[in-house]
């Protein structure tokens, strides 16, 4: 059996355990690229784990940032892809902040949040752009949303291509044993 015969497989098992009240994608959803976001998730909370408080402040990778920046951008990069799905699930086509007093998502103030709330950032806001994925039907698939900051409109089908290729790449700024060998080929940049 081929890999896509045996995730095929493994999805129709899980469905049927999980039952008739489980959620799950739109079939109009981008699942090669979900699954790329998913699995770098994953990596990049593998990695974070791996670090204890202490180490979150040492240096990475991105220059003049600290392991606690990239977690706080990872988080917020997170946030604001999920602002934009949830504006077209909404059937807006410009992103929405419910209490924009309340969206302090500055890097530097983020970086300076205690271990354990940088941690649940990252995790809250993963959960929250899965949910919005998971939730969203074809037309907002196929919708483009305009960020608050202006510029062009996002084509909401690439969302989860965007994460993947930053959540992958932040994997590895972190500097705590993530190695370019362990990205997916889809992802690595052309030569």
């Amino acid at each position: 059996m081929d890999r896509s015969a045996q995730e095929a497989w493994a999805h129709e098992r899980l469905r049927e355990r999980q039952g008739t009240g489980a959620r799950y994608d739109s079939p109009a959803a981008p699942q090669r690229d979900l699954l790329l976001a998913r699995r770098g998730t994953a990596y990049f909370a593998r990695k974070l784990n791996e670090l204890d408080d202490e180490a979150l402040a040492l240096p990475s990778r991105v220059p003049g940032w600290s392991r606690r920046h990239v977690v706080a951008h990872v988080g917020y990069h997170a946030r604001g892809l999920a602002r934009l799905v949830e504006a077209a699930r909404n059937g807006l086509d410009r992103e929405q902040l419910a209490e924009p007093e309340n969206q302090i998502e500055d890097v530097e103030f983020g970086a300076t949040l205690p271990p354990h709330a940088l941690r649940h950032l990252f995790h809250h806001a993963e959960v929250h752009l899965n949910v919005e994925w998971r939730d969203l039907d074809a037309p907002g698939w196929s919708a483009r949303v305009r960020p608050l900051a202006g510029g062009v409109a996002v084509p909401v089908r690439e969302t989860p291509l965007l994460r993947a290729r930053e959540i992958w790449r932040r994997a590895l700024d972190l500097d705590c044993g993530g190695s370019a060998t362990d990205i997916p080929p889809d992802l690595l940049d052309p030569p």
